[in-house]
């Protein structure tokens, strides 16, 4: 249990003090250099939404690997 509480704090400590990121090609930023300062972001957040679930799956199937390889 105590665990648990230990992870979960520091997860939603990493989630808290994340910063800004920035997640754009060359050309995605030229483009929304031109449009202004909302729709960058609202491209930014696009990108950064597309983003998660790839890496969601490629973190899901690392962890039963591991989990798998350490119980064998």
């Amino acid at each position: 249990m105590k665990k648990w509480v230990l992870i979960f704090f520091i997860a939603g400590l990493m989630l808290g003090s994340a910063t800004s990121s920035s997640a754009q090609c060359s050309i995605c930023t030229k483009t929304t250099q031109q449009l202004g300062e909302k729709p960058a972001q609202g491209m930014n957040s696009g990108i950064l939404y597309l983003a998660f679930a790839p890496f969601a799956i490629v973190g899901f199937i690392g962890y039963r690997w591991w989990k798998n390889n350490k119980d064998a």
